[in-house]
């Protein structure tokens, strides 16, 4: 991310797939537009995007990516957008970019804009499992709301469970599963019923607990440590097209 003279955004991209906009569609686009407009920038700015995490995969990727640029430019352009407005800014591009504003552990409610930061959070050891295929959101959030309540407007708002753990302890397996809990995976199983089978096979990897993220499809397991799972990466049964990545959750600061 750099500023030019030039207005407007110049955008480039690499990787992301045929599905992912190389244009001003993007999200990340949309985040430099927003913001240098907001700002009253006499300058412009440009994107470079090189897109990993997997599309229409229930993992915030588009969302991260525009927090990403949002924070990237209020760097660049300090005081240019108080941070209220920033925040503002960021909720008109999705509910889930304002947690992306500044990234750890937090506890999110309202549309997305209350943000409330967990401390003594550690990074978790996870694998995530992408089916290889993609949902809609909105797609998922219909059948939700149908499943739940018709399309009245009366259906409640999907639930997604925290996992409160403190100084390392990630409890038994059995307290885990309850935590890890996400309203949206019925429907979204239904959609892609690659959901269920991948989170049985990461519970058979040596998972102590697996979940649907988002809505859906890619699915992740919460594993004791690093070194089961790498284990578990290494004995995890899956087929073509699914993917698996060894990762880990963002720590507490």
């Amino acid at each position: 991310m750099t500023l030019r003279e030039a207005p407007g955004v110049a955008f480039e991209l690499s990787g992301g797939g045929p599905d992912v906009p190389a244009d001003e569609r993007n999200l990340a686009h949309r985040a430099a537009r927003s913001f240098l407009e907001r700002a009253g920038a006499g300058c412009g700015a440009r994107v470079a995007l090189a897109k990993r995490v997997p599309s229409g995969a229930g993992l915030g990727g588009g969302s991260s990516d525009a927090g990403a640029v949002l924070r990237a430019l209020a760097e660049l352009l300090p005081g240019a957008v108080p941070e209220p407005e920033l925040l503002a800014l960021a909720l008109d591009l999705g509910a889930d970019v304002p947690f992306f504003l500044a990234p750890r552990p937090a506890r999110v409610s309202g549309i997305g804009e209350l943000v409330a930061p967990q401390d003594g959070l550690p990074a978790l050891p996870v694998i995530v499992v992408h089916p290889g295929v993609s949902l809609a959101t909105a797609e998922v959030y219909r059948a939700f709301a149908a499943s739940a309540g018709g399309l009245t407007g009366d259906a409640p708002a999907p639930t997604f469970r925290a996992l409160p753990l403190r100084d390392g302890a990630l409890g038994g397996a059995g307290a885990l599963e309850e935590l890890v809990h996400n309203d949206l995976e019925p429907v979204a199983t239904r959609l892609c019923p690659m959901v269920a089978s991948l989170r049985a096979a990461l519970r058979a990897a040596g998972a102590l607990a697996a979940g649907m993220s988002g809505s859906g499809p890619a699915v992740y397991g919460v594993f004791e440590d690093e070194e089961r799972r790498d284990q578990g990466l290494g004995r995890l049964s899956i087929a073509k097209p699914a993917r698996a990545y060894a990762t880990a959750t963002t720590p507490s600061p």
